[in-house]
């Protein structure tokens, strides 16, 4: 949140002053803004908090209702997004706590496009479609009561409203169209005499400090990673809520379906509801390709399981498919366990149907899905043949990518491009893209710009983009931001301490290690204690194709807490999230002479073996470590094992692990930010 304010305070604010063109108000958030988010408000930003705030103040300052807390841009938990405005204050009535969410919008004119009624293009001239206001604001409410229990105390406890205050009716005649609810209403600059309506109906002219502190100190509901949404989608609306990019992604795709694609009546027993399955259209024209590109954390797996979900509802054959061995066995593991009495055989045939691999399709008939999502798209290859492709099978100079966009009538990739992270491994969206548009299909690039790991924090995901060199930048301070914790350990036994006691407390950890130390097999029912820093030394998570005892399988460790024993790699911590997260930087990444640099010659990641260029096996480094370092949720520990790195860690990390004691209890270790690591508190003399 930038601001908080009472509208009689805010009124005060919105005064112009002589000579200049920018309000108080907007002068003030200006310098929050900076303040907090790292960066500077964009032009949007700032034109929006001098033109629009005004407008929802005066309306409260006309409805007598100046005691009603104002907050401006308020954080949605777990997320980057926010919401324009919060309004709080008391009921009339009842005196209970109430809740206005603003979506503030200065367009003029909007359209709907013809393909999906959420879709609307608002005049700003680029070629991207956004979200609808409504829908957007529908969205935001049902994600805060989804993670803030205090606002599922009562149903009306929070409405949401979407304000074009510059916009005439028939100007936007076409939002109207889209169905408004308590969560998402709709009014322009034709409506204000209705939207102070609202105002006057939702709060009591009294003071609403106490309804805003509740809000603030709101205990919040844990982030649902994405094993938690595979848990739960055999519950109708179980999966997490989508925002934004992800919802308009979504429902773009799901309404395609509807109008082209036959029926087949597909049912895995899991999702199938023959209730609301039902035949369009046969498909005309050529094949759409959708790639939906993020970053970590953006809610790609959210999309890919939340659309297998709901077109499993309605009877499509929705089969999704990925390239890592850890995800699909994890997806699959779950699935078998839902099984009831008598059903396991059943379940476990379904779970192969509809969790497959990318190169499971080198001999599927053309169309012979509904829907083929790819996740993890960026980990596909250049082409499906192993050393366990039948002769017959093989075929190196066809690409994966096409098998897979032949495969079915709607194929989508989800990706990064900044996670491949094996020589072979070819998934970007201009690569897909360009394969696509020569088989002749049209093909939608969607952006998902949000990140749901993190804190939400977007200024540590491009932390880690520079300190990495992505796009030639050159590594910068962290500033802490309040969203994300991160902090350098003095070495692997400070560090695996303090990943220990958040597990303990009933938080999720994990610590990841560069592929820098070789990865035996067992010794028996023994792992071998691989990863060895000096006094320190703990096994890599199990391989795949083995088991010991008292530890999980490979595909499990992310997952199955007895994983906090072993060092996970970048094969089995990708695509996986949890609350605390330690990664080990090996040798393979030094800082020198300004930059970090890759060591290719300190990996001992059996892919590099073999005559790939230099560049090709420097990127696969970087984007592995791109990958450890952005799975926390709440946290990251780093500790780098050559001095000058970890020095340069330092240097760039204010935040430090501390010694803290509790009312005489056992001393614990915590994020406590700056001090001067035990090994240089003496001078030398």
């Amino acid at each position: 949140m930038l601001l908080q304010l009472s509208a009689d305070e805010l009124g005060r604010l919105i005064v112009a002053q002589a000579g200049s063109v920018r309000l108080p108000l907007t002068e003030r958030l200006i310098e929050k803004h900076c303040e907090v988010k790292g960066r500077r408000a964009t032009s949007g930003d700032i034109a929006s908090w001098n033109n629009s705030i005004p407008v929802v103040v005066k309306a409260l300052l006309d409805s007598g209702l100046g005691e009603v807390e104002v907050q401006v841009e308020v954080d949605l938990p777990h997320t980057n997004s926010a919401v324009d405005l919060v309004l709080c204050g008391r009921q009339p009535g009842t005196g209970a706590d109430s809740y206005l969410a603003v979506e503030l919008k200065q367009v003029r004119h909007a359209t709907v496009d013809p393909r999906c009624p959420i879709a609307v293009d608002l005049g700003f001239g680029d070629t991207k479609n956004k979200l609808h206001p409504v829908r957007q604001v529908q969205r935001y409410c049902e994600y805060m009561v989804r993670y803030l229990p205090h606002l599922r105390e009562s149903a009306d406890r929070l409405t949401g409203v979407a304000l074009l205050h510059n916009a005439r009716d028939a100007d936007v005649e076409a939002l109207f169209a889209l169905p408004e609810s308590d969560h998402g209403f709709l009014y322009t600059l034709d409506d204000l005499d209705r939207f102070r309506r609202v105002l006057t109906s939702k709060f009591a002219p009294t003071s609403g400090k106490q309804a805003a502190l509740a809000l603030d100190q709101a205990r919040k509901d844990p982030l649902l990673k994405v094993t938690d949404v595979a848990r739960q989608r055999s519950v109708v609306g179980g999966g997490l809520i989508l925002l934004d990019e992800q919802y308009l992604a979504f429902d773009l795709i799901t309404r395609h379906l509807e109008k082209t694609a036959p029926f087949t009546g597909f049912d895995v027993g899991l999702f199938y509801d023959p209730d609301t399955a039902h035949s369009p259209a046969p498909a005309s024209g050529g094949k759409r390709v959708y790639i939906l590109r993020g970053g970590p954390g953006s809610g790609k797996s959210a999309v890919a399981l939340e659309l297998q979900r709901a077109l499993g509802l309605k009877g499509r054959e929705t089969v999704l498919a990925s390239g890592s061995h850890a995800y699909t066995e994890t997806l699959r593991d779950i699935m078998i366990g839902t099984a009831r009495q008598g059903q396991l055989t059943d379940k476990s045939r379904s779970a192969l149907k509809l969790y497959q691999y990318f190169n499971s399709f080198a001999d599927s008939p053309p169309d012979g899905l509904d829907v083929l999502i790819c996740d993890e798209a960026h980990r596909m290859r250049r082409n499906s043949t192993d050393r366990w492709t039948p002769k017959e099978l093989r075929d190196d100079d066809r690409p994966q990518a096409t098998e897979l966009i032949r495969a079915a009538k709607v194929p989508i990739f989800l990706l990064d491009d900044h996670q491949s992270i094996r020589p072979d491994e070819v998934g970007t969206a201009g690569y897909l893209k360009e394969l696509a548009e020569d088989s002749g299909c049209v093909v939608e690039v969607t952006d998902l710009e949000g990140t749901f790991r993190a804190g939400g924090s977007k200024l540590y995901q491009r932390w880690v983009q520079q300190l990495l060199g992505f796009d030639d930048s050159d590594p910068v301070a962290w500033r802490p931001d309040g969203r994300m914790t991160l902090v350098v350990a003095d070495g692997p036994e400070q560090m695996e301490r303090f990943i220990r006691e958040r597990d303990l407390e009933g938080a999720t950890a994990r610590i990841t290690a560069g592929f820098c130390w070789p990865w035996s097999n067992p010794d028996g029912n023994r792992l071998v204690d691989d990863v060895v820093i000096g006094d320190w030394r703990r096994p890599w998570n199990v391989k795949p194709q083995h088991s010991v005892p008292h530890a999980p399988k490979s595909d499990l460790w992310s997952t199955d807490r007895r994983g906090i024993d072993q060092i996970g790699c970048v094969y089995t911590a990708q695509t996986f999230e949890y609350d605390w997260n330690a990664v080990i930087i090996g040798p393979d990444l030094l800082f020198r002479n300004g930059k970090f640099t890759v060591a290719r010659s300190a990996s001992s990641d059996p892919a590099f073996r073999g005559p790939f260029d230099d560049a090709i096996v420097d990127r696969c480094i970087r984007n592995a470590y791109h990958v450890l370092l952005t799975r926390g949720v709440v946290g990251t520990v780093v500790y780098a094992v050559d001095p000058e790195t970890h020095n340069e860690l330092r240097r760039l990390i204010p935040g430090t692990i501390g010694m803290q004691q509790y009312d005489g209890a056992q001393p614990k270790l915590t994020a406590e930010g700056s001090q001067l690591p035990p090994d240089y508190s003496r001078r030398d003399r």
